[in-house]
Parts: C-alpha cells; sequence; structure tokens
C-alpha cells in the first residue's frame, strides 16, 4: 500500500499527474490516468506492483 500520493505504476505524484485512488484487498492505492487502462485492460501488467495482480481478469 502506497501511502504517498502517487502511481502505482509510473510514481509520479498527485503533484505532478492527477491520481484516482482506488482500493483493492482492504488497501488503498492510485493510479494515474495513462495507467488506468492498463489496470483495466492488462491487469497482468501490475504483477508486482499489486498484489494478487495475476488473478484478476481483463475488462
Amino acid at each position: 500500500m502506497s501511502k504517498d500520493k502517487a502511481c502505482l505504476v509510473c510514481k509520479k505524484t498527485s503533484e505532478e499527474t492527477p491520481v484516482t485512488k482506488f482500493y483493492y484487498q482492504k488497501s488503498e492505492f492510485y493510479i494515474c490516468p495513462q495507467h488506468i487502462p492498463v489496470l483495466i485492460h492488462n491487469p497482468q501488467e501490475l504483477v508486482g506492483l499489486l498484489p494478487d495482480a495475476d488473478k484478476l481478469e481483463k475488462g
């Protein structure tokens, strides 16, 4: 879980780009608009960044 308001993929902070908070497995994460499509369409690319990302299905 990230305490900083930074995209879990590119690490850009909310000072650099807009970020959206989302909740997964009782934790909160942030993601920027550029990487929301990755979360939706290619969640396997988040393996190592998001717990159990390999178990997520494509949207």
